[in-house]
């Protein structure tokens, strides 16, 4: 989840173990800053504590934009992982003061990505989410599943508020509620034109039934950083394994109580939900369709 610092590498550390424990894919933390410090790649390279589960690899879309993909590729040979996930953060990089703010020909280059990478590419948001236009060109483009990484959850133009002061500080809490909330995306997505089964749903999620309620809208799969980085950071990954233990159980009785053998027969179940969130649901699709070409 985090790198390039000594606490970021005990992180990594715990949770690739707790990971391998419970059999359970574990992401990185980006590593953009491998490319001018290379002497960091230890605190990225966990695959040995995590042999028998998927290791992500983590990259920001401008750095797939301008860097060349031999030195991409490269590096995702010697971190030795099972895919990549790039990441869209254009919120908070407007907001850091040595951000990126040139956005141009991203969709290209995550095309141009997905065509020639040795591992599957999956593309995310970081706390905002993406439209269900935005989610299908996406899929279209040849990435191998999308994670809607709605609102809800840690707000990054926040963070950076904390570095900053005066008016730019000002200007980043406008929008401590910025961003579209996962389960109305997945709502919105829900009874589309196909590609559930490469939605993923993370932003916002604190605990099993909150998966549950994730798969049951039709997320693939459904993440979660926050609770593990709080249980990581107080326990390690005894901690961390307690926690998995807890979420799988709060899962798993969801499913027998919504008389679900499978994950398939909880997407199918009859949802029932609140005027507002049909209301909101209905409101997404219909501002995304006049926003499509």
């Amino acid at each position: 989840m985090t790198g390039g610092s000594e606490a970021g590498l005990s992180v990594n550390q715990e949770l690739a173990r707790a990971a391998q424990t419970a059999g359970l894919p574990v992401g990185l933390g980006s590593f953009r800053v491998l490319f001018e410090h290379p002497e960091l790649a230890g605190q990225f390279q966990l695959k040995k504590l995590a042999p028998d589960v998927p290791v992500l690899a983590n990259l920001g879309a401008v750095q797939v934009r301008d860097r060349p993909q031999a030195e991409i590729f490269e590096w995702l040979r010697r971190l030795e992982v099972q895919a990549l996930v790039v990441h869209l953060n254009p919120g908070q990089e407007l907001f850091q003061p040595e951000g990126d703010s040139d956005f141009r020909g991203l969709k290209q280059a995550i095309a141009r990505l997905c065509e020639g990478s040795p591992v599957p590419v999956i593309v995310k948001e970081t706390g905002f989410g993406l439209l269900p236009s935005l989610v299908r060109e996406l899929l279209d483009a040849g990435a191998a599943y999308v994670d809607l990484a709605g609102a809800g959850g840690t707000n990054w133009i926040r963070v950076e508020a904390y570095r900053l002061t005066g008016e730019a500080r000002a200007s980043a809490e406008e929008f401590a509620d910025w961003g579209l909330p996962t389960a109305v995306l997945l709502g919105a997505l829900r009874g589309g034109d196909g590609g559930m089964d490469r939605v993923l749903a993370s932003g916002g999620l604190r605990s099993g039934l909150d998966a549950a309620k994730a798969v049951a809208l039709g997320a693939r799969l459904a993440g979660m950083a926050l609770p593990f980085i709080r249980e990581v950071c107080a326990g390690g990954a005894e901690a961390v394994g307690a926690l998995i233990r807890r979420l799988e159980l709060s899962f798993r009785t969801a499913m027998l109580l919504t008389g679900s053998r499978t994950l398939e027969d909880l997407r199918r179940g009859v949802l029932w939900a609140e005027p507002g969130f049909t209301a909101a649901v209905e409101a997404l699709r219909a501002a995304d369709l006049q926003e499509r070409p």
